[in-house]
């Protein structure tokens, strides 16, 4: 049994490395798109998408890295840490990025390169996040479960600028995007508070059964050596 779950657990550190993998590169090549898209339409909210997606590659790089590491279970707290700044990061620009759209009433151009872009988005993202998210239960790991968390932020962020520049282009309703944008904002400052403190465990739900059943292993390993002793006096 306990090979079967090694193996298991091998199986699910290489998928996690896999669905890493694929949203740093998804998110290095949206975020060149939106930013260079963004900078031609004069879209605050399209650039801030861009930065967004560098902020998502952080993360995602982050739990790339730790489940490189021979035992990712040890590197459970600093991942931990790297993500929940990721998250404020965001929180942070994102509130800049809408709260100058709102104040200086930037009416940005429309970009068909934009709606495309952020609509695959949409459709990619959760499937992502879903995958990672369900691996990293599955494994026990805090740190896939936040990193999907992010994933899945960054769609509604992908969303809300969707929103915001389909109904630009037909409403003239610029502040759509600021405004969801400040929602998205609140959300990820209370998946990033979640992911410092989750640093509190400091390990996974498998270290917490190994170390129990190494607990229990030392522990009959005791009883056996005491008894022996006892029934050689």
């Amino acid at each position: 049994m306990a090979t079967a779950t090694a193996s298991r657990r091998d199986i699910l550190h290489r998928r996690i490395r896999l669905i890493v993998g694929v949203t740093i590169g998804y998110n290095l090549i949206e975020a060149v798109i939106a930013i260079t898209a963004g900078s031609v339409a004069s879209s605050a909210a399209l650039v801030g998408f861009g930065l967004d997606s560098t902020i998502e590659v952080l993360s995602a790089a982050a739990v790339a890295w730790q489940f490189t590491r021979r035992d990712p279970e040890r590197w459970e707290k600093p991942t931990l840490r790297v993500i929940a700044v990721a998250f404020f990061a965001l929180a942070i620009y994102v509130t800049a990025t809408s709260l100058t759209a709102l104040f200086t009433a930037e009416r940005p151009e429309h970009s068909t390169i934009g709606i495309v872009l952020t609509a695959v988005s949409v459709a990619i993202m959760p499937f992502l996040s879903y995958a990672e998210r369900r691996a990293g239960r599955e494994l026990g790991s805090a740190t896939a479960v936040a990193d999907s968390k992010q994933t899945l932020i960054c769609t509604y962020l992908s969303a809300a600028v969707l929103v915001g520049l389909v109904a630009n282009s037909l409403l003239g309703w610029w502040w759509a995007d600021a405004a969801a944008g400040l929602v998205i904002a609140a959300f990820a400052v209370r998946e990033g508070i979640e992911a410092w403190r989750g640093d509190a465990c400091a390990t996974s739900v498998g270290m917490l059964l190994e170390d129990e059943d190494d607990e229990h292993h030392d522990h009959d390993h005791h009883d056996h050596d005491h008894q022996h002793d006892h029934h050689r006096r």
